[in-house]
């Protein structure tokens, strides 16, 4: 499908610059991006007399950008939402998820991703990393609501076992361009030491990054401490676990030498700012990271831990507890903000052709209403974005070149009050 936006304002993201121009969307990719003063040689060079649009979209001088990468999500715990709440996370995990958890099937778990996927759009959300209970069912989930979904396994003492980890790596990696699946484990502490090894032992026979939730609470670093005499970051990096790179979720307790490992490995921080605040596991120290050289992502968590998938409220929590954390109202720029939700992202997803607006990139883009009280005046929209911004600005939502979410209302053939239904039936059926 061709689709050319104009008389837009455009932020890529290859730098802080706003172009006054348009941007041309052919099939799943974009062919340009520029003022539109160069049609004509972009038309030779194409080797094109002209394009027939199957769409052509006034922007009215709104915002297009790089859609959200949310880069950590547990998108089928939505029914837990305001459930299993006012716990701290040991507690919270054991007495309300854990239990509840293990009642749930591959079903269930596909009916509840499609419900966070139509949050996700809301959101200006176009990518999640997700770990979650039953990788198969996610994927079909997001295939059928056309949301691009990087799944991790999150092996831990109770399952799967690592064979069905790698069968899961080999075949949902094949399935279809919008998914892809990296090695990894819930976290240290549900893992022993041989599991452990064994996760190790498969990202190196296929030298793949692993991720996993790492130094979330004192009280897990404090118990890996006692098991092992090191941190969680320093025992992981004693089995090679992460020879070929990765990352670590929430890292709000990383010690001096932790950040140099995570630099040597080029390892990513996804900082979870809104779940951390509300199971009061700790500020996640950003400002260090941002010295280190840390690529900086950001993630929701899951709809149980924080209970909003916006990315709008992570990004002002980063900024804003950093600069309480510091006690320097300079720390974190918002600028470095916008990147970690957006460029940044994509680094830690291994997704290399969803970090910038540019020709050849895929079309995962979003727009941002300015024409809202809270977009104006416009002294500089990076900065309104990230402290004023809210959901009610993302005007649309496109995905692999095809628009989900647009002036608020899903444009597939999504039937959004029967996915309401069905996710509280089975939360009804579950207590």
């Amino acid at each position: 499908m061709n689709i050319r936006f104009y008389n837009a304002r455009i932020l890529t993201m290859q730098d802080a610059n706003i172009i006054e121009g348009e941007l041309w969307v052919q099939n799943e990719r974009i062919l340009y991006v520029g003022d539109g003063t160069d049609v004509d040689s972009v038309y030779r060079e194409l080797s094109l007399g002209s394009i027939v649009w199957d769409r052509e979209i006034d922007c009215n001088g709104n915002l297009l950008m790089p859609g959200f990468k949310d880069a950590h999500t547990h998108s089928g715990m939505t029914f837990l939402r305001s459930y299993a709440d006012d716990l701290p996370l040991q507690n919270w995990l054991n007495e309300q998820v854990f239990p509840m958890e293990a009642k749930l099937d591959g079903e269930m778990i596909y009916h509840l991703t499609k419900l966070a996927i139509l949050e996700y759009l809301t959101s200006g959300i176009t990518a999640i990393f997700d770990m979650y209970l039953t990788p198969e069912t996610i994927a079909e989930a997001c295939m059928d609501m056309g949301m691009r979904c990087v799944q991790v396994s999150g092996q831990n003492n109770f399952g799967p076992a690592t064979e069905v980890t790698e069968d899961r790596f080999l075949k949902l990696n094949k399935m279809n361009p919008l998914l892809s699946f990296f090695i990894g484990f819930h976290a240290e502490y549900t893992c022993s030491k041989e599991l452990l090894e064994e996760v190790a032992a498969l990202s190196h026979k296929y030298k793949a990054p692993v991720y996993a939730h790492i130094s979330e609470t004192k009280a897990e670093v404090e118990g890996c401490k006692q098991r092992y005499g090191m941190s969680p970051v320093k025992l992981l990096d004693s089995v090679g676990m992460f020879d070929y790179g990765g990352g670590g979720y929430h890292c709000v307790y990383l010690d001096e030498e932790d950040m140099d490992i995570f630099r040597k490995h080029d390892l990513s921080v996804v900082t979870n700012p809104g779940s951390n605040t509300k199971l009061a596991s700790g500020i996640a120290p950003i400002s260090d990271f941002l010295k280190k050289g840390i690529n900086v992502a950001i993630g929701t968590d899951g709809p149980a831990s924080n209970n909003c998938l916006d990315m709008f409220r992570e990004m002002f929590l980063v900024t804003g507890l950093a600069k309480l954390r510091e006690e320097d109202a300079a720390a974190v720029d918002a600028w470095e903000v916008l990147k970690m939700a957006t460029v940044n992202g994509s680094k830690a997803m291994n997704l290399p052709d969803t970090d910038v607006l540019a020709r050849g990139k895929l079309a995962d883009l979003i727009m941002i209403d300015l024409h809202q009280p809270n977009m104006q005046p416009l002294n500089n929209i990076a900065k309104n974005l990230v402290y004023s911004g809210s959901k009610q600005n993302v005007k649309m939502t496109m995905i692999q070149g095809k628009i989900l979410y647009e002036d608020g209302r899903f444009t597939q053939e999504y039937d959004v009050e029967e996915i309401y239904r069905k996710a509280n039936e089975i939360i009804n059926n579950l207590r």
